[in-house]
């Protein structure tokens, strides 16, 4: 059996390479607080910087330094501890191991910017009916469906060994 690790390693670089040239076409496109409308009342791609958590948790609280130290060395942790997961799990191509290597690409993807710039770029804004989805980036994305699959996988009956 061939060692698919470095094919987990490619997914997550795909998803942080896709995430920083969306958002600095963002940067360079959309003004801060601005959009583009794709399709009305419906969906836009915007440009916020959001120095909280997801869902613009912890957005204004009164030590953004704090929030921001933490957020980094959570996703530190999340990091190591997803890229342990990949390293014994990776070994062979399983819906689990593509999960882990989309939540690390995204993982890492919001790190680069809370390090670098102290905020993340949001840009995706959407709107389901009367509601409006806290608006989200591509790492944002690849996190979300990663863990989808990853409990799917879970809820998956097993085969027996029998």
């Amino acid at each position: 059996m061939r060692d698919r690790r470095w094919v987990m390693l490619v997914i997550a670089a795909l998803v942080i390479v896709l995430d920083r040239v969306t958002k600095i076409w963002v940067e360079n496109h959309v003004n801060i607080g601005q959009g583009i409308t794709i399709w009305p009342h419906r969906f836009r791609i915007s440009h916020l910087l959001n120095t909280g958590a997801a869902f613009s948790l912890f957005e204004g609280v009164h030590n953004p330094a704090l929030v921001r130290n933490l957020l980094v060395a959570f996703s530190i942790v999340a990091v190591v501890v997803v890229l342990v997961l990949i390293w014994r799990l990776g070994q062979q191509m399983s819906v689990a191991a593509v999960a882990l290597a989309l939540i690390l690409g995204g993982a890492i993807g919001n790190m680069y910017d809370r390090i670098r710039y102290a905020y993340v770029v949001d840009f995706l804004e959407v709107h389901i009916f009367h509601y409006h989805w806290p608006d989200f980036n591509v790492a944002d994305s690849a996190i979300v469906v990663g863990a989808c699959l990853l409990l799917l996988e879970m809820a998956r009956p097993q085969r027996s060994s029998e």
